[in-house]
């Protein structure tokens, strides 16, 4: 039965996108496995961005009310890979926007978000 679950998630990442912010469209995507996670959360978190010279960070974040965690990636411009992934381990309950910003020396690019949502009592 987890296979069958855990199948049907990843096919359902696949078709999955990200609402964008703005005109970051062509920018950056988050790509999530699923949008309903039972705590302790896993969850593995895929943005594409498209490489551009000015580019220097990646900031992907999970926010939520009681519980905040970011990662960041260093960019090398237009060189550097279009997919980059992330996993959150833990994550406990809670509603949560989960944020990509592609970032320069000065200024934010272009943003992403997605929602999703970490129910209680899941357990392992």
């Amino acid at each position: 039965m987890r296979r069958i679950i855990a199948w049907t998630t990843l096919t359902a990442a696949l078709v999955t996108t990200a609402a964008v912010a703005g005109d970051a469209r062509e920018i950056v995507q988050i790509r999530l496995r699923g949008h309903y996670y039972s705590e302790p959360a896993t969850v593995q978190i895929t943005v594409a961005i498209e490489p551009a010279s000015n580019q220097r960070a990646l900031v992907i974040e999970a926010d939520s009310d009681g519980y905040y965690r970011s990662s960041v990636f260093a960019l090398t411009g237009e060189s550097d890979k279009r997919l980059h992934s992330v996993e959150f381990k833990n994550l406990p309950a809670g509603a949560y926007i989960l944020r990509a910003q592609v970032r320069s020396a000065d200024d934010v690019l272009a943003s992403a978000t997605q929602d999703l949502l970490v129910t209680g009592g899941g357990g392992r």
